[in-house]
């Protein structure tokens, strides 16, 4: 039944986008989901990283290899179609007609459990794709739905953190191409880097037959539906468009990088229907520190990637001029809250959780206000509010950290079991008593 109302809640937030962005002129993200099954789609590897995701559930290596391989098949005609024909070149056709072959499979060849295991495999590839479509269409929606943007509030705010895209950006521009290239990769390859986090989480799904309550595919979906909301309400486009070449005729200033935005007493600006206006919050920054939690109860190597991807996006954001500061602190803010909502749901929603929960929304919608109503103030006085804004970032941070840490210290609860007097887990002939002994010996309960 809850998998049922979620499908039913998310086909209606979808049709709803599409005939959004019927009425603005657009193709909604149905539209465009579909048309991939036939055009270029826009990103081959994420298509793949969504068939890797399907393939966890499959019992064994040979129907995995055999699933590549018809993936692999389908997309050299593709290729060579398009080649013949001098169309625009792109991968991953293939993958998504392996995805959307599994689905029939599931509904036509599998019964009970195995149907709804290979499902979930199916939609939690779907998802992930289906998920930037959606993405894609609210950042349109986003630019024709606010002709305003308030950059110069931010740009304000920002010299209290001593205006780290500028320096960011100056620093980018000296190593040249090559350091373009590896931070450009590792923008626009995100998606892929949380794939391979959730790969290792979901590594065991095919030999238990379930998933875990919890993993990163589920914070990163959430972090894309509910940012573009506070970007309807924080509208802003970035130093490189407001205040670089990019923006055109639409620039404020010709600044970025080189000159920082005078103090002054700033109002919105007019901007044009095209550039989005997804700054506020950062949400490649919050994706990035989503991989970077989820990476910490991995092995050595999936760490350090995990804190290699993380530095070198709050790079990229601010070296290409796509962020203020000011963004990459509220994202911050807004990824460890979110993942603190998730984790208190799968808990039950304990006190410690919800205060915590509560104290991550207090200080993100203190960040805004802030940025929107002192950032005169907070300009005036860097060395009183720059280091307020970052100990705010920091104090959610180190609250997640002490409530999460006393949570995985202690097996979870489980609903409908009966504890043992003195112990924390449940008595060994409750209903739930073996799936709170997984819970407390991996940290993570499973549904």
């Amino acid at each position: 039944m809850l998998w049922t109302a979620v499908s039913v809640v998310a086909l209606g937030f979808l049709v709803t986008l599409e005939i959004t962005a019927r009425h603005y002129g657009l193709r909604g993200p149905i539209t465009n989901q579909l048309r991939e099954v036939l055009f270029a789609p826009k990103s081959g590897p994420l298509l793949y990283a969504g068939m890797a995701l399907m393939m966890l559930v499959l019992t064994t290596w040979r129907e995995r290899l055999i699933a590549t391989g018809i993936a692999l098949g389908i997309d050299v005609v593709f290729f060579l179609v398009r080649w013949a024909f001098d169309a625009k070149m792109m991968f991953g056709n293939g993958a998504l007609w392996v995805l959307l072959a599994y689905g029939v499979i599931a509904v036509t060849r599998r019964t009970g459990r195995e149907r709804v295991l290979l499902l979930k495999g199916v939609g939690l590839g779907l998802l992930l794709v289906t998920g930037r479509k959606t993405g894609d269409i609210w950042l349109l929606i986003t630019s024709k739905t606010r002709p305003t943007v308030l950059d110069p509030y931010v740009a304000t705010a920002d010299h209290a953190l001593g205006n780290p895209s500028w320096l960011v950006g100056r620093a980018v521009e000296a190593t040249g191409s090559v350091g373009h290239f590896v931070l450009e990769a590792v923008y626009i390859q995100l998606p892929v880097a949380a794939v391979l986090v959730a790969l290792y989480q979901l590594r065991n799904v095919a030999a238990e037959r379930r998933f875990p309550r919890h993993h990163l595919v589920r914070t990163f979906l959430l972090i894309g539906l509910l940012g573009p909301a506070v970007y309807m309400l924080f509208p802003v486009v970035g130093p490189v468009f407001a205040y670089g070449t990019e923006g055109a005729h639409w620039e404020v200033a010709d600044l970025w990088p080189n000159t920082p935005v005078p103090i002054g007493i700033p109002h919105p600006v007019p901007f044009d229907g095209i550039t989005p206006r997804n700054c506020m919050p950062s949400l490649h920054t919050a994706w990035a520190t989503s991989i970077f939690i989820h990476s910490r109860k991995g092995p050595r190597s999936l760490r350090h990637a995990g804190t290699f991807w993380l530095i070198a996006t709050l790079g990229a954001t601010l070296g290409f001029g796509y962020h203020y500061g000011a963004d990459l602190v509220a994202g911050v803010v807004f990824a460890y809250t979110i993942e603190a909502g998730l984790r208190a749901h799968d808990r039950g929603w304990e006190r410690a959780g919800v205060q915590l929960v509560g104290y991550g929304t207090a200080v993100f919608l203190a960040l805004l206000a802030a940025y929107r109503w002192l950032p005169v103030t907070l300009a005036e006085h860097p060395w009183v509010f720059g280091p307020l804004l970052i100990l705010a970032m920091f104090s959610v941070v180190l609250g997640f950290l002490r409530t999460t840490g006393r949570w995985d210290a202690t097996a979870e609860p489980v609903h409908g079991a009966e504890l043992v007097p003195g112990s924390r887990l449940p008595a060994q002939g409750g209903p739930a008593a073996g799936t709170a002994l997984i819970g407390a010996r991996t940290g993570s309960s499973v549904d």
